[in-house]
């Protein structure tokens, strides 16, 4: 199983000191966090996309790709790609190129994200979110795993005789999670690939995980990939942790209070107790964690926010030594003991590649416009 953190990379004011940090601050915390996920022996860094204030990873590629040269064992993901409105071919070749330079150390997560006005400023119209993330990835498929595209869609130009460069590593693209919170439609989409399924986890009650993991579980099996408990699936969480439960919850309660996400609404206390948001001991994040497997069944991969909502990095940093130190080995022993055999782990691109029989060099070499032969033809 798979532990590791995620980021939306907001620039929020520490509500304790009123001080806010700037950009470039923010930026520099979200890689000085990744390389901390690394040293803790965590093993997944994943960041989120967005195009607006207050948040900041609006290139998610350039940030992994800049983590990814000072890590060497560290999985880059994201926690959401638009797949609605970026452009399918920009993203099969962006994350290809990211993949070649981490050296397989790539997945990526397809959303539709939380911001309505991100639509527009690309072109798009939020009324054909389902129909772009179904006909976006339909084609970022295909562009994976057939050298010669020709295509037509709705909502682009069309392809003719294209090949979208470079090719995937070792010919084998990167996994990709499919993430949703409440849309069914994503949950059918990553079950009819045979993709994995992730489930935010954060705001809503585990009766509507429950639900979700379920219904992609169910059509996994029906469209063939395997029985519904071999379905590949992710779950995302936040907790915030003291050795004492009191200490965290009197540290972690103005951050909480004024969060941009979800402030100014429920309490901590009818949060906690109603969503996975765990604020206390190690033991007590161990002990939720572990409860997760009750109502979705065994997965493959468990994220958590840990810098939301203004949190200071150098507190940052001290979660993640108490994540890295005392709780995953913990978590990662009791789920391994409780998984059965059939139940494959998360994939990686050495389990991909052995699935695929081993490497291919996948490069794809132009005509010469003179002779019409390739480079490998005119030997």
């Amino acid at each position: 199983m798979q532990f590791g953190v995620f980021t939306v990379g907001d620039v929020t004011v520490d509500p304790t000191t009123g001080r806010l940090p700037s950009e470039h601050e923010r930026i520099k915390a979200m890689v000085a966090i990744a390389l901390k996920a690394e040293e803790v022996g965590l093993d997944v860094f994943a960041t989120g996309e967005h195009h607006n204030p207050p948040f900041v990873p609006s290139s998610p590629t350039t940030i992994l790709g800049h983590i990814a040269a000072r890590t060497e064992r560290l999985l880059l993901s994201t926690s959401t790609t638009l797949i609605t409105t970026n452009d399918p071919v920009k993203i099969a070749e962006d994350y290809a190129m990211l993949q070649h330079l981490a050296d397989g150390r790539v997945d990526l997560m397809m959303g539709r994200g939380n911001t309505g006005p991100v639509y527009p400023w690309f072109g798009q119209d939020i009324r054909n979110g389902i129909p772009l993330a179904i006909e976006h990835y339909d084609l970022l498929h295909r562009l994976w795993r057939e050298d010669v595209v020709d295509w037509k869609g709705r909502f682009r130009t069309p392809l003719q005789s294209f090949t979208s460069t470079p090719r995937p590593l070792d010919g084998v693209p990167p996994f990709v999670w499919h993430g949703s919170i409440r849309s069914p439609e994503i949950a059918e989409q990553a079950a009819y690939y045979g993709d994995g399924f992730f489930a935010n986890h954060i705001f809503w009650p585990k009766e509507h995980t429950q639900r979700m993991v379920a219904l992609y579980r169910q059509r996994y099996a029906h469209y063939g990939h395997g029985t519904a408990d071999q379905a590949i699936v992710g779950l995302g969480g936040q907790v915030f942790m003291r050795r004492n439960s009191q200490d965290a919850v009197r540290e972690f309660r103005p951050y909480f209070d004024n969060a941009p996400v979800y402030g100014h609404g429920p309490s901590l206390e009818e949060f906690t107790r109603e969503t996975p948001l765990t604020v206390g001991s190690p033991q007590q994040v161990i002990d939720r964690t572990l409860s997760f497997r009750e109502y979705v069944g065994d997965y493959q991969r468990q994220l958590f926010l840990m810098d939301h909502a203004g949190l200071p990095l150098k507190t940052v940093l001290e979660q993640l030594d108490l994540l890295g130190e005392e709780v995953v080995p913990v978590l990662r022993k009791e789920f391994d003991s409780l998984r059965p055999a059939h139940v494959p782990e998360a994939p990686t691109h050495a389990s991909l590649l052995a699935a695929a029989g081993g490497a291919k060099d996948s490069t794809v070499h132009a005509v010469d416009d003179v002779t019409g032969r390739a480079p490998e033809e005119a030997r």
